[in-house]
Order: structure tokens, then sequence, then C-alpha cells
């Protein structure tokens, strides 16, 4: 059963967020204004080194008021891959440069209200540059053993989606490879 739109408009834009509402037709034949959350796509890294450790940050999120370790993550910028955007934030947000990237996953994490891309990566080795350059970011950075993880994901240590959906990819890896 398909929603067929006609049209749609904006309520809302700044560069980071559109909301709009969009004309929709549903399956049993009635119309409504349905509200729509238009987001630029993300790019996130799972950087593992060879003693089977990932690169993750310790940050404040305002918005809900926690504290939790994350996936180096960023916006996708005009002009940029997905892929280059995930390296991008990795050097920036932890001063390690991954090795390349390759795809582990593709989520679309709450796709009955917005449009959200997750374009998840994983890189197998990275070289340490220098300090972050992006000092808004976290308070700290650490290689986390993945034996740990799933402890971390129980006691709510890690809650970000972005950071869920590649870590348990992850995890995954690990148990079936």
């Amino acid at each position: 059963m398909q929603w067929k739109t006609h049209g749609e408009r904006q309520v809302y834009t700044d560069p980071w967020v559109r909301l709009s509402l969009v004309d929709v037709q549903q399956p049993d034949g009635r119309r409504l204004d349905y509200s729509v959350v238009r987001l630029r796509h993300l790019a996130v890294a799972a950087v593992v080194n060879d003693r089977r450790e990932v690169l993750m940050m310790w940050r404040h999120r305002f918005i809900t008021d926690t504290w939790a370790w994350e996936l180096p993550m960023g916006l996708v910028e005009d002009g940029e891959t997905p892929a280059q955007a995930a390296a991008r934030e990795v050097l920036e947000e932890t001063g390690w440069r991954p090795g390349p990237l390759r795809p582990l996953i593709y989520a679309e994490p709450a796709n009955g209200i917005t449009d959200a891309q997750h374009h998840v990566f994983r890189a197998d080795t990275a070289t340490r540059v220098g300090p972050p350059t992006e000092r808004n970011e976290s308070d700290r950075i650490e290689w986390i053993p993945l034996s740990r993880i799933r402890s971390m994901i129980d006691h709510r240590d890690i809650v970000s989606s972005a950071s869920l959906v590649g870590l348990l990819h992850l995890l995954l890896d690990q148990t079936t490879g």
C-alpha cells in the first residue's frame, strides 16, 4: 500500500533542518498534511585497530542531557561524498586519520518522520596525526575493546542510533566472520 504525495511546502528551514508539510493521500483515500523533517545526510566511521578496539568519543548531548560514547560522525557537506565526510570527521574530531574506508551499513533511522540517511563506514587502520581540531565534540577519545561494546550498550553507555547501528554491525561481523 503506497501513499501518494500531492505537494509539499516548507514551514521552516535553516542550514541543518527543514520542516515541511506534505500533502499526502493514504491508501484509504484520506488526504492530510503530514509533517516531515528533512535532514542533511550523516556520515559515521567505525575505525577498528589490530587489537580489536574501536575509536570512540565520550561526549555530552545537550538535547537529551546525556553523556555517552559515540563513533565519530558528522554531516555530509555540499560537494562531499559520505566516505569523504566520514574521513574528515574522524580526523577533525579525534586527530586520527582513518585508513581506507569501506561501506559498513546504511540506515534510515526514523523514516516515518524524517528523510535522514546514515552512511556508516569501517576503517581497519588509522594514523595519529595530532590533537583534534574540532574542540567542541568530546571530552575524551579512546580505543574501546570490541569485547566491551555489548556491555556498554546494555548499560546505556552507548545510545546514539548511528553509533549503535555501526557497532552492532561490527559485533555481528566479529561473531560471523
